[in-house]
């Protein structure tokens, strides 16, 4: 069978993916130190190997939800025996009070969730104007770029006040602190389980890189 390669990944996103990994695992990559790096599994070993932490068994998500269900509990005194992981967020995180809470369950956590974002058809909107204003720009090139500035400017805007949730649920939620707040996550923030890192990191690729799962192995090559 032949190795899949892993190609034709825009920079940017990789630099922004490589920059949520060492926020997560609170690392640092040297500029150079990921220039020897060929495959996916040459990739997840040098991480493991680099996070100086002790090693435990224990599950990293669980112990998010836990944290998140003693958050819940205090902040808005709700029973702990009624959160569960398939409980929806909405009923903690009521649209009119959404952005005070989220704000105050961060504080009270100590992580970013980053878990609101506007409807997506005000962003589908924005991007279809920005399509249309970078083919304007070959036409009449003075609409294009006012065409570009709403479109960036409303892009910018509606994020910042986005009230809609990214996820549903408490389970979700706890699943996605694991991913970008790993090390916070923990119970004991100086351990790791080693043995979780690289399904976190190749379920990574997948999601922010767009990659095929059923190809993106250990020996899939970097080009």
């Amino acid at each position: 069978m032949t190795d899949h390669k892993v190609e034709n990944i825009d920079s940017e996103d990789a630099g922004d993916l490589l920059v949520k990994i060492e926020k997560s695992f609170d690392i640092k990559f040297g500029d150079t130190e990921l220039m020897h790096i060929k495959t996916l599994g040459e990739f997840c070993d040098h991480v493991i190997n680099k996070i100086q932490l002790d090693n435990s068994d224990d599950f990293t998500t669980q112990q998010a939800f836990y944290k998140l269900r003693d958050a819940i509990t205090t902040l808005f005194c709700v029973d702990n025996k009624a959160i569960t992981t398939e409980v929806p967020l909405d009923n903690f995180l009521p649209r009119q009070k959404r952005k005070e809470q989220i704000k105050d369950l961060e504080n009270y956590l100590n992580v970013h969730l980053n878990i609101l974002r506007p409807p997506h058809w005000v962003t589908n909107t924005l991007l279809i104007l920005l399509l249309v204003s970078i083919v304007g720009l070959f036409f009449k090139w003075e609409y294009g770029l006012l065409g570009l500035g709403i479109s960036f400017s409303g892009l910018w805007f509606s994020n910042k006040i986005g009230n809609e949730l990214d996820v549903q649920t408490v389970g979700q939620l706890a699943e996605k602190m694991t991913r970008e707040n790993y090390v916070k996550s923990r119970r004991n923030p100086k351990t790791v389980n080693k043995n979780e890192i690289e399904k976190l990191l190749t379920e990574w690729f997948i999601d922010d890189l767009g990659l095929d799962k059923s190809k993106l192995t250990r020996e899939a090559k970097f080009v």
